[in-house]
């Protein structure tokens, strides 16, 4: 799935609403930080030093993956000194990445966990002489303040997701939607599609409530429907964690879902055993999101280390959704994550 930044830098690209992808977590996770190889060297031979800050590696197996990935490329070897700065918070993270500041790296990578609030750090970043390069979520910033962002679209990602039920062609929309943490790019991108076609066509919205992408959350949030009697067809959620919580709850209630069942199940982000879960017919639809982004940045260090520019600020991500009905064993080895 790795590109080469020249074939991004040429290809046309829509600069719509770019958000970032979601996880799960069992509440607010700890800041903590991990100092490791990892990377990718500059033309001149001289370490490159890289302050990442993500959100918690334990989240999810999206953010597993994408920890990892990030791991595999910013080494010793590959000419990197990076440290690791963890936080589900958005004011934990800030100040993290206002310590890596000074502490003078090279460049600031960022998946910020809110889209707002980090006009300070670009501007002190920027004012040090420090590169900022956003992944995974966009952020509420000025370009100028960045040099690039590699980005999921994740109003597409929503959008996608809610094409594929409107062409279900039900009777009736009666839809659980469970959301992620509220205002992180994922949660966002994916309620906002929902929010507007269940308007626009006429859909019910039986109960709309963050579950924090954490399962047990949203097992409880479904069962408390399940008890007051309320009729639903349909449980949207943001991310897989929060469907197979879901999940439980009919199952404890004995209510069939997935392919020729009572209730359609949907969810983002394409873990492995979501998609098995996919294929047996147990859910209807998962959208992928991306994880791996670390070669897209390994590029853009190469090209600004040799002198070069970028310009082409935002490079959104090639994703699909995945139907229980077509979906093969093959992509569930190759999107799998």
């Amino acid at each position: 799935m790795k590109k080469k930044l020249a074939l991004l830098l040429v290809a046309a690209m829509t600069m719509a609403s770019v958000m970032g992808c979601g996880g799960k977590s069992d509440g607010a996770a700890p800041a903590s930080t991990d100092s490791a190889d990892s990377g990718s060297g500059a033309s001149s031979g001289a370490t490159i030093k890289v302050g990442i800050i993500n959100n918690d590696p334990n989240e999810s197996g999206y953010r597993t993956a994408n920890d990892a990935d990030l791991k595999k490329t910013f080494t010793a070897e590959n000419g990197y000194d990076a440290s690791f700065y963890y936080s589900m918070k958005n004011d934990e993270q800030i100040t993290g990445a206002q310590q890596f500041i000074q502490n003078g790296v090279d460049y600031l990578l960022l998946s910020a966990a809110d889209v707002s609030g980090w006009d300070t750090v670009l501007q002190d970043a920027q004012a040090a002489g420090i590169k900022v390069i956003l992944f995974d979520r966009t952020i509420d910033a000025d370009e100028s303040l960045y040099e690039a962002s590699i980005v999921s679209d994740m109003a597409k990602e929503g959008q996608t997701a809610v094409d594929w039920l409107k062409g279900q062609g039900l009777s009736e929309y009666n839809i659980i939607h469970l959301q992620g943490v509220m205002g992180s790019a994922a949660q966002v991108g994916r309620s906002g599609a929902l929010t507007d076609t269940a308007a626009a066509e006429g859909w019910n919205i039986v109960t709309q409530q963050t579950a924090e992408w954490n399962a047990e959350t949203a097992q409880q949030i479904v069962q408390s429907v399940i008890d007051s009697g309320q009729s639903f067809n349909v449980i949207y959620a943001e991310n897989d964690d929060m469907a197979k919580g879901a999940v439980a709850a009919l199952d404890s209630a004995g209510i069939t879902h997935g392919v020729n069942g009572d209730v359609i199940i949907m969810g983002f982000d394409c873990n492995k055993w979501a998609l098995e879960e996919l294929k047996a017919g147990n859910w209807n639809y998962d959208g992928q999101c991306n994880p791996f982004q670390s070669s897209y940045i390994n590029d853009i260090i190469k090209t600004l280390e040799s002198g070069g520019s970028i310009s082409q600020k935002t490079i959104i991500m090639d994703e699909k959704g995945f139907d229980a009905t077509t979906i093969t064993d093959d992509d569930v080895n190759n999107y799998g994550i």
